[in-house]
């Protein structure tokens, strides 16, 4: 069975740091770009950052930009998110999200389609 596993949510004050984590299984990510989707109550969804398992390019939102590092262990079917200098507008659910075949850049910008989603971590950020 196919399952992205999601962990490392969680209620922190703004200017703190999470990072989250991402297990593969069922698939090896060879191949496949990974990353992670948000979703903020009443806002679109929305690509935060995707790596590419192939040549390690990423992706980066320009909202998160300078702020989140993503980050792969292959070995391991393992993708984290380190989340520091956290806002409020931050708070969102985040998903792991796969895709074979598709670069980070183009990943980043897809709206739906990929062939794998986890079922999401809520992260808080507090004022």
């Amino acid at each position: 069975e196919v399952q992205l596993v999601e962990s490392g949510g969680g209620l922190v004050q703004a200017g703190g740091s999470l990072r989250l984590s991402c297990v593969a299984s069922g698939f090896t990510l060879d191949g496949y770009a990974i990353g992670w989707f948000r979703q903020a109550p009443g806002k679109e969804r929305e690509g935060v950052s995707c790596i590419s398992s192939s040549d390690g390019s990423t992706y980066y939102a320009d909202s998160v930009k300078g702020r989140f590092t993503i980050s792969s262990d292959n070995a391991k079917n393992t993708v984290y998110l380190q989340m520091n200098s956290l806002k409020p507008e931050d708070t969102a659910v985040y998903y792991c999200v796969a895709d074979w075949g598709t670069t980070a850049q183009a990943m980043g910008l897809m709206e739906d389609g990929m062939d794998y989603w986890g079922k999401g971590t809520l992260v808080i950020v507090s004022s």
